[in-house]
């Protein structure tokens, strides 16, 4: 149960800084620096995460579970930071020519990481592996098509 409120307070703060996020990108390199923090903490969790499905460190469903929890909140953060007015930092001009992809991507990255956080939550370290393979996946492909190099 102590675990159900932990989540229940990730996913009320998340609500809390969507609404703040929206109001603050006055500024485009406001918006830069929110999404790249975003993107930063995004990977930082989920680098935990493929290190154990490398077999780098051992199995810790706890751990898994926690990291895959932040990684999958994280993913929903990033996106209202690249609206009309942000380009620029690490994004090409691709985010706002090809807006339906670039939100095919979001959608694909964002079922991708609930995915993971259902395997986690499992305690399948096979299904954990899958689940990552496919997060890694889904950030690349949108890496390849709309980030610089």
């Amino acid at each position: 149960m102590k675990n159900v409120y932990k989540y229940v307070l990730v996913g009320l703060t998340t609500s809390a800084i969507v609404g703040t996020a929206l109001a603050q990108f006055a500024r485009p390199d406001a918006a830069i620096k929110y999404r790249k923090a975003a993107f930063t903490v995004m990977g930082t969790h989920f680098a935990r995460i493929g290190a154990v499905a490398k077999g780098e460190v051992p199995f810790n469903k706890d751990e898994v579970a926690k990291n895959a929890a932040i990684v999958n909140t994280m993913a929903s953060l990033p996106w209202q930071a690249f609206g009309p007015g942000t380009e620029g930092g690490d994004a090409l001009p691709a985010v706002w020519s090809d807006e339906s992809k670039f939100k095919s991507n979001q959608e694909k990255l964002i079922a991708a990481t609930a995915s993971l956080t259902s395997a986690a939550n499992s305690g399948d370290l096979d299904g954990v592996k899958k689940a990552t393979a496919n997060v890694g996946a889904a950030c690349k492909n949108c890496h390849d098509d709309f980030k610089k190099k």
